[in-house]
């Protein structure tokens, strides 16, 4: 392990060049996440400022329980507010986190060489999975409202079996008073059906009413 540059007492200049660090680390992390995605402005500077601000409450901490107990008091009135992110979302809010913890304790060239490896790796990882999603994506959840007085268990094997190799009723939902049911199921097609077709021929059957027809890759990003 590389040795920390915080001695005994931290100075300003240990202070100063951990946190050039922690900002150039933070700077990586926003171009790596910015890379081939469509984050928020918001977002991208959140990655950019966590690990020196992470590194700031370690820095005051310093092995002084008494100032962690009062920094820890002090974030536990923040309450934070916002939309669920998805799994790389939360991911890299830790991964900053993780940076600005080395180098709040003088760890800068591991948490340099952490920083690279990582983003090196989530790079790789994302240029993957792109070749993956290039394929059709073939696994689908239906969302179907039918009228009361329809009998969906039935009437919806046959088109079902017609356009998918596979199906499943996973929820049912009653709306409008009982009036109407809203089933979803997870479908995965046959191979060069038509999803227009298979929409159309379901639209016959419910009278018309809403369906929903979504990739389940999209539906499980979010955590």
């Amino acid at each position: 392990m590389p040795e920390s540059i915080i001695k005994d007492s931290l100075t300003f200049s240990a202070a100063a060049i951990c946190t050039a660090f922690s900002l150039g680390l933070g700077l990586l992390l926003a171009l790596a996440y910015r890379f081939k995605n469509r984050p928020s402005k918001n977002f991208l500077i959140a990655l950019l400022l966590i690990p020196s601000l992470v590194q700031a409450v370690i820095m005051m901490v310093n092995g002084n329980i008494g100032t962690g107990v009062a920094v820890l008091g002090a974030f536990s009135l923040v309450r934070f507010r916002s939309f669920p992110g998805n799994a790389k979302d939360i991911c890299f809010i830790f991964f900053g986190m993780a940076v600005g913890i080395a180098t709040g304790i003088g760890q800068i060239w591991f948490a340099l060489c952490f920083a690279v490896l990582i983003c090196i790796i989530f790079l790789a990882a994302q240029a993957f999975g792109e070749r993956k999603e290039k394929s059709p994506v073939r696994e689908k959840e239906l969302k179907i409202t039918f009228p009361e007085d329809f009998d969906f268990e039935t009437e919806m094997t046959g088109i079902l079996s017609a356009y998918a190799d596979t199906f499943e009723m996973f929820k049912i939902k009653t709306s409008n008073m009982g009036s109407l049911f809203t089933v979803d199921y997870f479908v995965r097609l046959k191979k060069d059906v038509s999803e227009k077709k298979m929409i159309d021929e379901i639209r016959i059957r419910n009278g018309n009413l809403p369906i929903v027809c979504v990739n389940r890759r999209s539906a499980a990003e979010e955590l």
